[in-house]
């Protein structure tokens, strides 16, 4: 059940070599007695932070997702979300092309494909003007492996986990290669159930509502991917991708203990009401994208011309039936008070086209020059039936109000970048993107006639830059501006309303305009091993949910209703500054990530209206400020001189911070790990959140005397057991790079 109270998500190779040589009898031979070969395995290059996942010990045995939260930058605290270091939110690449999947077929994807796929992972903090990314977004880049020689190889995964409910999941991938051929796929899918346990409360000196209860979402996952690559000749390829997702998820429940409670103004308790909320919702998720890649070389210094084509086709299909049920004379909450139905079927269909050209010049200067085209069309045939009954469980009345949204929106693209080496030292990129977007959001809903026709039209330039020094061997630094859009995702334009409670619910709105950002990052890096990154972002009209109450009247009672709009609410500044050191100690044995850092928000919004129905509230305002401190420690301890078994201990702290919907208290987390590479094979065994502390609290007091709460546990404590095996010549190399199409929707799908 995806019913999204609160999101809280905080958060060249260099070979150095020594050889010892020995006499020999004659001049023609030679003979060394020792070569120790050590790999830079985290480096800075031009505006990307690069992990050498191949040369480190980390991937055997674990799952992508894991090994992007165990990457130098990147974090997870809620297991399904990555946060690069003074980033909202992380773009997912796959061998350049972005992965066009929903956010939570994405999280399942990364978790059932194996690390060993992986040779690198390339972290983009701040992306140039070629990439067509939102806001304040970073972009990961995974490089997969790819076979070198003809023949075939790659491994197979199975893994069971245990917290609240068990899971399993397993995954098979391949690599072939022949003559001029090459194939890659992958097929997954698990089973388990997604647990949560809330405490929501809110209200005022003289009344309060408090829910209490569980939310249980069970899935059956299956998808993978497959690509095709085929060199034509020695200049040109031709490529395509095609990556699917299915998920379904019947019987999802919410299971809540409402309490009202009515007091004085001295504080003393009048009265006190009970009801249930039991939820049921059945749905079905479909993701299919392909992507039609040719590149041409067009000169022997590295100049390209770049060509995609890709089709998108997302299906989401959701049926829910909300009860509120009343205690009755037999206190058993048997009495139906309110049912709604809702069917929220949405489909997405997208077109899209990209042109990239990079002429490589000499004296180091590089021009790179494209555009890209996306038509999207997002297709929402909500149906709500709303049945009221009397006080003594009879109907009394019946209410439809369907609601057919179309949104078209077409986005039309042109960029320049200029590149140049000026020296071993010094080098820079400056670059522009300009962007035309068309917007047009037709309902027939009766009710709200402003709904009928929401017509969007913006051009916006977008300037990038980017200055890099080598001071000398061992220091370096870099700046990097940017200016990006953050355009609404398509089913936060999509009008509905998610139940929670009688009296609690989300409400999604079309009336959402794209915000701006405004990027600035400066990194200093010494011997590759060491960093410090000075960030800051600037939002204006920030888009994100804001809570609002109000006091309602019904059958003669006093309520308090909560409502979570989305919208766009105000202006929003992040500050971070962070200190890292990514490098291996004695002898290699011990491999250690840790990054600590403090983060600054200061937040200026006010609501008290809801833009989809006019509705008056309470004022929300909320113009907060909150320093913070953020710590993440990785470390791979290596336990024989075989290299066979390994220790992994892994801890996250983020310090209370204040975010749009109030006050985050602390969060973090420790994991270990355990793990034993036998010949092929890998076995693991993986324990998070060993002190049970990752669960998310945020509370918020206004100056009118409302307040708000949210506790909301998802059971990430557990162990995952894993078994690996790999197969063939796993002989490999870089696959080539190539960026997808539609670069621009993945982000903006559920």
């Amino acid at each position: 059940m995806k019913k999204t109270i609160i999101l809280a998500a905080i958060l060249s190779g260099t070979f150095i070599f020594a050889q010892e040589k020995k006499k020999t009898d004659t001049l023609k031979t030679k003979s060394i007695e020792a070569v120790t070969l050590t790999k830079q395995v985290f480096k800075k290059q031009s505006d990307r932070f690069i992990y050498d996942v191949a040369a480190s010990p980390v991937a055997k045995g674990n799952t992508t997702f894991d090994l992007l939260k165990q990457t130098p930058l990147l974090s997870s605290t809620d297991d399904k979300t990555l946060k690069i270091a003074g980033k909202n939110n992380a773009l997912i690449y796959i061998n350049g092309r972005k992965t066009n999947m929903d956010a939570d077929s994405l999280a399942q994807f990364l978790k059932n494909t194996p690390a060993e796929n992986i040779q690198k992972i390339e972290v983009i903090t701040v992306p140039g003007s070629e990439y067509q990314v939102e806001s304040s977004d970073g972009i990961i880049n995974i490089v997969l492996k790819k076979k070198m020689s003809d023949g075939l190889n790659g491994n197979m995964r199975m893994a069971n986990t245990q917290n609240k409910y068990n899971a399993s999941s397993a995954s098979f991938s391949v690599n072939y290669r022949k003559d001029k051929l090459g194939i890659s796929a992958n097929l997954n899918g698990g089973e388990n159930i997604e647990a949560q346990s809330y405490i929501l409360k809110n209200g005022t000196k003289t009344i309060s509502n408090e829910s209490v209860g569980d939310i249980d979402d069970p899935n059956k996952n299956i998808g993978g991917y497959l690509n095709v690559d085929y060199q034509l000749n020695d200049k040109s390829n031709l490529a395509l991708t095609w990556n699917s997702w299915a998920n379904r998820s019947y019987g999802s429940s919410v299971d809540l203990l409402n309490t009202l409670r009515n007091y004085d103004n001295s504080g003393n308790l009048l009265s006190t009401e009970y009801t249930r909320s039991k939820n049921r919702e059945n749905a079905r998720t479909y993701n299919n994208s392909f992507n039609l890649n040719y590149e041409l070389k067009t000169d022997s210094l590295g100049s390209k011309l770049n060509l995609n084509a890709a089709y998108l086709n997302y299906k989401r299909f959701q049926y829910s039936d909300n009860r509120t049920l009343m205690p009755g004379q037999a206190q058993d909450f048997s009495q139906l008070g309110q049912v709604i139905i809702q069917d929220i079927p949405q489909t997405i269909n997208n077109f899209s086209g990209t042109v990239d050209y990079i002429q490589k010049l000499k004296n180091d200067f590089t021009v790179s020059a494209g555009g890209n085209y996306n038509k999207t069309k997002t297709d929402n045939d909500t149906k709500n039936f709303t049945y009221a009954y009397t006080a003594d469980g009879e109907l009394d009345n019946v209410k439809s109000d369907p609601n057919h949204f179309i949104y078209n929106e077409s986005i039309y693209g042109v960029y320049l970048t200029l590149e140049k080496k000026f020296s071993d030292k010094f080098s820079g990129k400056i670059g522009a993107r300009y962007e035309i977007t068309n917007s047009l959001g037709t309902s027939d809903n009766a009710s709200n006639p402003e709904y009928k026709r929401i017509e969007r039209n913006y051009n916006n330039l977008l300037p990038y830059l980017n200055f890099n020094y080598a001071i000398n061997d061992k220091n370096n630094i870099s700046y990097a501006f940017s200016s990006r859009m953050r355009r609404p995702s398509f089913w936060e334009l999509n009008p509905v309303k998610n139940i929670i409670t009688q009296d609690n619910y989300t409400q999604n709105n079309p009336f959402v305009k794209a915000s701006s950002t405004y990027n600035q990052e400066l990194t200093y890096m010494y011997k590759s091993s060491y960093f410090l990154i000075l960030n800051h972002s600037y939002f204006k009209d920030n888009i994100t949910q804001a809570p609002l109450q109000r006091q309602i009247i019904r059958d003669g009672v006093e309520y308090r209703q909560l409502a979570y709009i989305r919208t766009n609410f105000g202006d929003k500044q992040e500050m971070s500054a962070m200190l890292g050191v990514q490098r291996t100690f004695f002898k290699q044995y011990l491999t250690t990530n840790f990054n600590i850092g403090v983060q600054h928000n200061i937040n200026n919004g006010t609501l008290n209206t809801d833009p989809t129905t006019g509705e008056v509230f309470d004022t929300y305002v909320n113009n907060s400020k909150s320093t913070s401190l953020i710590i993440q420690s990785n470390n791979t301890l290596r336990l024989d001189k075989k290299k066979t078994w390994f220790l992994g201990v892994n801890y996250f702290f983020v310090d209370k911070q204040q975010i749009e919907l109030g006050m985050l208290k602390q969060l973090m987390s420790l994991d270990l790990s355990l793990k034993k590479v036998w010949n092929e094979w890998t076995f693991a065994l993986n324990i998070n959140d060993i002190l049970r502390t990752n669960i998310v609290e945020v509370e918020d007091y206004q100056a009118s005397g409302n307040y708000n709460y949210v506790r909301n546990d998802q059971y990430r404590r557990g162990g995952t057991l894993s078994i690996t095996y790999n197969f063939g010549n796993q002989k490999v190399k870089k696959v080539r790079d190539i960026e997808g199409a539609s670069d621009a929707i993945k982000s903006r799908t559920r």
